[in-house]
C-alpha cells in the first residue's frame, strides 16, 4: 500500500522533537529530513495552522504543540490499563516512599504512561518519555516474555547504545540477560541507564497470558538499602500479580 509523501513527511517532523531537540530552526528540520526549505515551510505552517508545531516570534524556531499535548491526554485517558493501575501504583509508591511507573512497548523502547512521585526520592521521569529497552528495567520486562521471533524481530538492526558504565552493550549479553528476567520474574537497572540511579521492574500479564505492561519503582543508590531493595522487589511482584488477576491472569506467580 503506497504512503502519502506529504503526510509521512509531516510526522517525521513532528518525530524530530525530543529531550535534546526541544527547538529546531527551519535550517536544522531541512538538513535533518533531507528537505528543501520551502518544502519544509509548506509542511511546518501546516501543521502550526492544526497547532500541532508552534514557532518561537523572536526566535523563529518551531516547537512541539499544544495540540499534541491534548491528543496525548486523549488516548491516556482512553488506555483502561492506565485507569485500572492508577490506585495500585499509589499504593506502591506510598509503601516504598519511591517513585512508581507503569510503562507500555511502543516500538523498540519503553513508554511512560502513568507515574506516581515517591515522598522520598526524586527521579527524573515523565508521562510520555520514551526509554531504551535495552538499559532499563521496564524495557527488560517488557521484551523478556516475547517470543523468540519477536525478540529477534524487535533487535534486528538495534543500537546497544551506552548509556552509563554498567550499560549492556551486546545482543548476546542482553538475551542472557532476558533469560534471567523470565526466570526470575523481575527486571533489575542497576544503573545502566542513569548513573546513581536503581530500578526494578515486573510485568503486568492479561487473560491471555501475554506481558501488556510493566510497572516499576526507582530509586537512588544512596538510598537502596538490602531492605529496601527487599521491600521493593516484595511489593513490586504482589503489587502486580493484583493488577494482573484484574486483567484476568489466572496463575499464582508472575511466570508468565
Amino acid at each position: 500500500m503506497p504512503i502519502i509523501q506529504s503526510l509521512d513527511r509531516a510526522l517525521k517532523i513532528l518525530e524530530l522533537f525530543d529531550e535534546q531537540n526541544k527547538e529546531l530552526k527551519i535550517s536544522e528540520i531541512s538538513s535533518k529530513l533531507n528537505l528543501n526549505k520551502s518544502t519544509a515551510h509548506s509542511l511546518l505552517k501546516t501543521l502550526k495552522q492544526h497547532d500541532y508545531i508552534k514557532q518561537n516570534s523572536d526566535s523563529g524556531k518551531y516547537s512541539l504543540g499544544l495540540k499534541l499535548l491534548e491528543r496525548g491526554q486523549f488516548v491516556l485517558n482512553s488506555m483502561d490499563i492506565r485507569t485500572l493501575s492508577r490506585e495500585y501504583l499509589v499504593n506502591l509508591s506510598a509503601t516504598t516512599a519511591q517513585t512508581a511507573h507503569l510503562v507500555v512497548l511502543e516500538g523498540k523502547s519503553g513508554v511512560y504512561i502513568d507515574k506516581v512521585e515517591g515522598s522520598s526520592t526524586i527521579v527524573f521521569s515523565r508521562v510520555g518519555r520514551r526509554v531504551p529497552i535495552h538499559s532499563s528495567a521496564v524495557g527488560k520486562v517488557l521484551v523478556a516474555f516475547k517470543s523468540d521471533k519477536e525478540i529477534e524481530h524487535l533487535l534486528e538492526n538495534y543500537d546497544f547504545y551506552k548509556q552509563t558504565n554498567n550499560t549492556i552493550t551486546s545482543k548476546q549479553a542482553y538475551l542472557e540477560e532476558l533469560r534471567i528476567v523470565v526466570n526470575s520474574g523481575l527486571a533489575v537497572d542497576n544503573e545502566e541507564n542513569e548513573p546513581g540511579v536503581c530500578c526494578f521492574a515486573v510485568p503486568l500479564f492479561n487473560h491471555t497470558g501475554t506481558v501488556i505492561a510493566a510497572i516499576s519503582v526507582s530509586t537512588t543508590v544512596f538510598k537502596l538499602t538490602p531492605e529496601m531493595r527487599e521491600l521493593i522487589m516484595k511489593k513490586l511482584k504482589e503489587t502486580a500479580l493484583e493488577i494482573s488477576h484484574q486483567l484476568g491472569y489466572q496463575k499464582s506467580s508472575l511466570s508468565g
